[in-house]
């Protein structure tokens, strides 16, 4: 039986980021597809009572600055030499994980979780405006009008929160967190693991 391998992801994480673009590598090794599930990581972290690790570690500059070469590393492992850190950061991303949502009943998540990834970590878009989500959805070829308009959906708003208490009640605290069957990895730095863990369901 085929491994089920799920992506739990926050557009306002970078680590989110790169795991989105590493994900390929693994899909093509492995054979398998990961589904994204979009997930809000504020809702986790007060679920949760987590806290992002800008806010957990400001006071140990020795791990903040130990976190910043392992990003460094990472970074040159994968060759993700168009990351810039947003400097619009932090972002509240109520409006564009939602709009993942949309953009999955539309018929376009693909392209929409592209866009959006690379406006914020790549761009530096501020993309908790909504002029500015709109611009990058048409530029990305998208139809931002109707997705932005689906937004508002009260359905689209119900199901973020129940996929966030999902997850939550699946054992998450964070993003990117992923989910083999039921085993659950966290963290960009666990892809190794997750690659290994699909081989062995397989």
């Amino acid at each position: 039986m085929t491994a089920q391998v799920e992506f739990h992801y926050d557009f306002g994480s970078p680590n989110c980021y790169f795991s989105h673009l590493v994900i390929p590598e693994v899909e093509k090794r492995t054979g398998v597809k990961f589904t994204y599930f979009p997930i809000l990581l504020g809702g986790v972290f007060k679920l949760t009572n987590n806290k992002s690790p800008m806010e957990q570690f400001k006071e140990i500059p020795l791990k903040m600055d130990y976190m910043r070469l392992e990003t460094k590393r990472f970074i040159e492992a994968h060759n993700l030499t168009k990351f810039h850190m947003n400097p619009n950061f932090p972002v509240n991303t109520v409006q564009i994980m939602r709009g993942a949502l949309a953009a999955e009943k539309e018929g376009c998540a693909d392209r929409y979780i592209d866009a959006v990834f690379t406006a914020m970590w790549e761009d530096g878009k501020k993309m908790d405006d909504p002029g500015v989500i709109q611009d990058v959805l048409n530029d990305a070829g998208l139809d931002a009008e109707k997705i932005m308009a689906r937004t508002q959906d009260q359905d689209i708003k119900d199901t973020l929160i129940n996929y966030t208490n999902s997850s939550v009640e699946r054992g998450c605290f964070g993003a990117p967190m992923f989910f083999v069957g039921d085993e659950m990895f966290f963290g960009k730095d666990r892809l190794d693991t997750v690659e290994q863990e699909i081989l062995n369901q397989k």
